[in-house]
């Protein structure tokens, strides 16, 4: 059987060759000399994150995405990351390869390498897989772009496509039908998010505040709204939608309802910011340099939380507030 020590030295420790100061992975700790860094942690479990079919090629790169998006937000460009694994009880080495894989894949894509890390394995077979990754990176000259700076007035954008990956996963989970080609990118957009990394960058130096939407719009705006204590009017016709979410929006029976829905996915992993309406020209000049679509969709006012508005400026009611790990 394969030990933890030869999987560190023969999987790992290949991930870890552009890491100055990762030792390839030989000692318990990683020496680190530039800076400064801002960081970020997230974990991801099996039947919470990701479906536990899901290949581990896919699962390990959305788990970097989903790190890198925290990164994208703040105008970081990443450089590297620490993980820690918990595989079920007897996984194959085949099965741990793969996951390798799709670590290498998206580490070459976002040039990024493993410092360091752990591995370990449930006593049963019926443990969840569950990883966890500490995220660095570069800030931007003008500092972190903070979730609270925003100022009354200011405008509110988001970028891409909203609702996508919840649609995906009811596709996944049979919950929800859609045509082949929808289905394909809808899962796509579940399995694998895009960090707004050049946007991000983009929008550093007069963005106000921003967030990365990972648990829902309304959530997050929320989050953002709060921190900078006003309230986030969102206009729910103006939620971006893929061809896919606009389609599925169109057949249900209340178009409010719909919206309300895909505003409370989870796992978008687009960017919301705000910034000033003198700003405007600097928003669609930074989005064309990074090739991201943005959408404006709402403002900041006096008062708090974060609210959907219909066409009449009336607010839309909405069951879920976004995913919360610790209420399901």
């Amino acid at each position: 059987m394969t030990s933890e020590f030869e999987i560190i030295r023969e999987v790992f420790s290949p991930l870890s060759d552009s890491a100055d100061g990762a030792f390839g992975l030989t000692d318990d700790v990683a020496l680190i000399e530039k800076g400064p860094y801002v960081f970020t942690k997230d974990a991801i479990v099996a039947g919470v994150h990701f479906l536990a079919k899901d290949p581990y090629d896919l699962i390990a790169r959305k788990l970097i995405r989903a790190n890198l998006s925290d990164l994208a937000a703040k105008g970081a460009k990443p450089a590297g990351y620490f993980l820690a694994c918990v595989w079920p009880a007897g996984i194959a080495r085949d099965q741990i390869e793969l996951f390798a894989r799709g670590l290498k894949e998206d580490q070459e894509r976002y040039r990024i390498a493993l410092y360091g890390g752990d591995t370990t394995a449930h006593r049963t077979k019926t443990g969840p897989a569950m990883f966890c990754a500490t995220f660095f990176g570069a800030p931007p000259r003008q500092g972190p772009t903070r979730r609270n700076g925003a100022q009354i007035g200011d405008d509110l954008y988001v970028t891409g496509t909203i609702g996508d990956a919840g649609l995906g996963l009811k596709a996944l989970l049979r919950e929800e039908k859609f045509t082949t080609v929808d289905k394909a990118s809808l899962a796509t957009r579940y399995h694998l998010p895009e960090p707004r990394l050049s946007i991000g960058a983009a929008i550093a130096g007069f963005a106000t505040a921003a967030i990365d939407v990972s648990d829902g719009l309304i959530a997050d705006a929320g989050h953002l709204a709060r921190a900078s204590g006003l309230r986030a009017n969102i206009d729910a016709v103006s939620i971006p939608r893929s061809s896919a979410a606009g389609a599925w929006v169109a057949r249900q029976s209340n178009r409010w309802k719909a919206l309300s829905a895909i505003a409370s996915f989870g796992d978008d992993y687009e960017i919301l910011f705000s910034a000033p309406p003198s700003m405007r020209r600097s928003v669609a000049v930074a989005a064309k340099a990074a090739k991201t679509d943005v959408s404006r969709i709402g403002t900041l006012t006096r008062g708090e939380g974060a609210f959907l508005i219909d066409e009449q400026g009336r607010e839309i009611e909405t069951k879920t507030s976004g995913f919360d790990h610790l209420k399901r």
